[in-house]
C-alpha cells in the first residue's frame, strides 16, 4: 500500500504503522511530518504548551544500567534542592506565566521524601492561588504515596515505561528484584486509578530495537489510555554499564534522530490529540531537535528552570553544551592561520578538531610600531565565528 493511502486512512493496523515507521526517503519521511502537523493543528490548535521542569534531587536508589544518576555512579556530584531553592524557581515559573510545571529526581521512597514533596506541592499550590498545574515525575512509589501527592495538588504524573520490549526492558535494568516491567506497568495502572493524568515514554534507538518494538510501544500508549508522552533519542552516558557496552554499536545520532521524529509523527497520526513533548535528547542530539520536534506533531516544551548550581549535576546522559567563549589575540605565523586557529582552540579546550568548525566574517590590516621588536609590522586581524559540534557519545 502506497504511503499516501495509509495517510488517509481513518484506522491504522499495526502493519501500517510498521511501514511507516520503516520510512526512510525524505521526500515521505517530510509527508509523514506534515500529515502528523495537519492532525496536530486540527487536534490542539497551533499551540505549544510550556511546562517549566525543574530537577530537583539527583539522589536516587535504583540502578539503571543506562542512567547517569543511578546509584552506582560513584562519579555523579549528588545534590538534593532545599524547599527554598524549589519555591525560587517555581515563583519563577509562576511570574513568567507558565501554565504549569514539573518536578523530576531520582527515586526515592523513604518517608521524609514522601513527606517533602506533599509540603512542596500544597506550597506551590498555595503560591499559585491553584493555577499552576503540577506533574511530578519521580518514579515508582506505592498507591499510599501516590495518593498523598494527588490528595495535596499534583494532577499529572511521568513514569517512562522506557521500553514495552520485555527483554530489551531487563536490559536496561539490574535483575535484582527492584526493577521490573510488571511493577512499571502496575504503577501507572495505579496512577489512572488515582485519577492522574498519566504520562510515559520509552527511549528511542537503543541497540537491538526494532521498528516493531516501537511501533509496539505506541500501541501500548494507547491500550493504557495514556494523557501525554515524553519520549526521546537514546543517548550515552558513559559512566554507565551500557554506556560502555554500547559505545560503538549504538546508531548514528542522525538515524535516533529521525527514529525519534518519526515516533512523535506516529503517534499523533495514530492517536491524534495526545500531548506529546519535545525533548531535551532531541535538542541534545541536534541544535534544532525540539523545533524538528514540534514541526513533526510535538505540542510540549519543558524548559529547566533547575538552579544552574544544580543543573550540571543533573546529567541523565551526557550533555555538555559548550559555552560561548571569545577567543582573542591569537597569534598565527602559519601560512594556514585557520587551522592553526583550531588547534590553538582544540588544544585550549581539550576538543577534538573534527568538532570544530569556523566562519570567517572579515579582516582588518593594520601597521603599527611593534616594541618587543623595535620596528613596525603589518599586522592582518581576521574575526571568526567558531562553532562547536556537540558530540554526546564520546
Amino acid at each position: 500500500m502506497r504511503l499516501k493511502e495509509i495517510l488517509e486512512k481513518e484506522k491504522f493496523t499495526r502493519d501500517d504503522l510498521v511501514t511507516l515507521m520503516k520510512i526512510s526517503d525524505s521526500k515521505e519521511l517530510d509527508m509523514l511530518y506534515k500529515k502528523a502537523y495537519e492532525i496536530k493543528t486540527e487536534e490542539i490548535g497551533r499551540k505549544v504548551y510550556y511546562r517549566g521542569l525543574i530537577e530537583i534531587s539527583n539522589i536516587c536508589i535504583k540502578n539503571c544500567n543506562y542512567c547517569g544518576i543511578r546509584k552506582g555512579n560513584c562519579k555523579a556530584e549528588r545534590f538534593s534542592m532545599s524547599k527554598d531553592e524549589i519555591m525560587k524557581g517555581v515563583k519563577w515559573i509562576y511570574e513568567n506565566n507558565y501554565g504549569s510545571l514539573a518536578l523530576q529526581s531520582g527515586e526515592r521512597q523513604d518517608e521524609e521524601f514522601t513527606d517533602f514533596i506533599e509540603d512542596i506541592v500544597k506550597e506551590i499550590k498555595k503560591l499559585s492561588n491553584g493555577k499552576l498545574g503540577i506533574t511530578l515525575s519521580l518514579g515508582e512509589q506505592s498507591y499510599e504515596t501516590y495518593k498523598r501527592w494527588f490528595d495535596a495538588g499534583a494532577h499529572r504524573y511521568l513514569l517512562r515505561i522506557e521500553s514495552t520490549n520485555e527483554e530489551l526492558f531487563k536490559k536496561l535494568h539490574p535483575q535484582d528484584g527492584k526493577h521490573t516491567f510488571e511493577v512499571r506497568k502496575r504503577c501507572l495502572e495505579d496512577l489512572r486509578d488515582i485519577g492522574y493524568q498519566v504520562g510515559t515514554g520509552v527511549m528511542i534507538g537503543l541497540p537491538g530495537q526494532t521498528e516493531e518494538d516501537l511501533v509496539d510501544d505506541i500501541i501500548f500508549y494507547r491500550d493504557m489510555k495514556i494523557d501525554m508522552i515524553g519520549m526521546g533519542p537514546y543517548i550515552i552516558h558513559k559512566d554507565t554499564p551500557l554506556g560502555q557496552e554500547w559505545e560503538h554499536i549504538v546508531p548514528s545520532k542522525e538515524k535516533r534522530v529521525e527514529l525519534a521524529l518519526k515516533m512523535i509523527a506516529i503517534t499523533r497520526i495514530f492517536l491524534k490529540d495526545v500531548n506529546i513533548a519535545a525533548t531535551t535528547a532531541l535538542q541534545g542530539l541536534d541544535p534544532h531537535g525540539r523545533e524538528k520536534g514540534l514541526l513533526a506533531g510535538a505540542n510540549i516544551l519543558m524548559p529547566t528552570a533547575t538552579l544552574k548550581e544544580h543543573k550540571k549535576k543533573y546529567l541523565l546522559y551526557d550533555d555538555q553544551r559548550w559555552k560561548c567563549k571569545l577567543f582573542i589575540n591569537y597569534k598565527t605565523v602559519n601560512k594556514d592561520n585557520e587551522q592553526h586557529l583550531i588547534n590553538f582552540i582544540s588544544k585550549d579546550l581539550e576538543i577534538n578538531t573534527s568538532l570544530i568548525s569556523r566562519k570567517y566574517i572579515t579582516s582588518k590590516i593594520q601597521r603599527k610600531y611593534s616594541i618587543s621588536h623595535n620596528e613596525y609590522r603589518t599586522y592582518n586581524h581576521s574575526l571568526y565565528l567558531v562553532t562547536f559540534t556537540n558530540n554526546y557519545d564520546k
